[in-house]
């Protein structure tokens, strides 16, 4: 982490994270394609997801979460920042001149070499179906079902666990503490995903935060009864009921998630 003398009110608790041994050059362009901002809003221009906009202008990645070149180890060129998630970018190179983001595990640097498939070498940066995975290694970009791109797992710092393997099936831990079981032919990336300490970064000032693209959040209870259901009463007031959306319905407590999902069955043990 790097900080800052306290020059200014804004820098006096302001952090970044450590940008060197990162490329500076930009991105490789022929992976990148521009990014339409909708800024929360639906098809019709109308607001449905309130707190967003602004921010500044980025290009979108197209990081490989499929990974079909199996059995063909890629060499690690650069590492690279992307705006639009908390890991680092790997850019890797195939035998046949073809080159793919990948995310960057703890510990990558160019110059590695990452194979994928199912008789490669238990080490970080490559990638196995879970049923070749020993117990207890710590594993990130999961699929949810085989075939699928990686879905799970993709976040600065983050990582799941090999907790047993029943069968056919395997039993994961996930980073929200979610026990459930995956098939043994999902595959997965061996270590940590990179870039641990993101979640210790302070923005430091309002301004950092609107170029994240977050806008100013106002209270319910600040505002008049016309605005909200928690707002109006004599003086300052907690609400006087249970926490509600502008529209009414209630947002604490409320159970979303479907009593007949059939992915029920293979949770083990849920996140609370």
């Amino acid at each position: 982490m790097k900080k800052f003398n306290p020059l200014t009110p804004s820098l006096r608790y302001q952090t970044v994270t450590d940008f060197s041994g990162l490329s500076t050059g930009g991105p490789y362009k022929p992976l990148t394609r521009s990014r339409k901002r909708k800024n929360g809003r639906n098809v019709y221009g109308r607001i449905t997801v309130r707190r967003l906009g602004g921010g500044h202008k980025r290009r979108l990645r197209i990081v490989d979460f499929k990974q079909e070149k199996n059995d063909r180890p890629a060499k690690v060129e650069r590492l690279e920042y992307d705006p639009n998630r908390s890991a680092r970018l790997a850019l890797v190179l195939y035998p046949d001149g073809g080159r793919r983001y990948r995310i960057a595990y703890e510990g990558c640097q160019a110059g590695d070499v990452l194979s994928i498939g199912k008789n490669v070498k238990v080490k970080a940066g490559n990638r196995l179906p879970l049923g070749q995975i020993p117990v207890g290694t710590e594993i990130h970009n999961l699929e949810f079902k085989p075939g699928l791109r990686a879905q799970l797992v993709r976040a600065a710092g983050s990582y799941a666990t090999v907790m047993a393997q029943d069968g056919k099936q395997v039993v994961i831990r996930l980073p929200s503490k979610e026990v459930r079981y995956f098939s043994g032919e999902c595959y997965a990336t061996i270590g940590h995903v990179g870039n641990a300490e993101n979640n210790k970064v302070v923005l430091g000032k309002a301004g950092r935060s609107r170029w994240l693209g977050h806008r100013p959040k106002v209270r319910g209870v600040a505002m008049n009864p016309v605005d909200h259901p928690m707002g109006g009463g004599e003086g300052k007031a907690s609400g006087g009921g249970h926490p509600r959306s502008p529209w009414g319905l209630k947002s604490k407590g409320k159970k979303t998630r479907k009593r007949k999902l059939l992915s029920n069955r293979l949770i083990i043990s849920r996140r609370k």
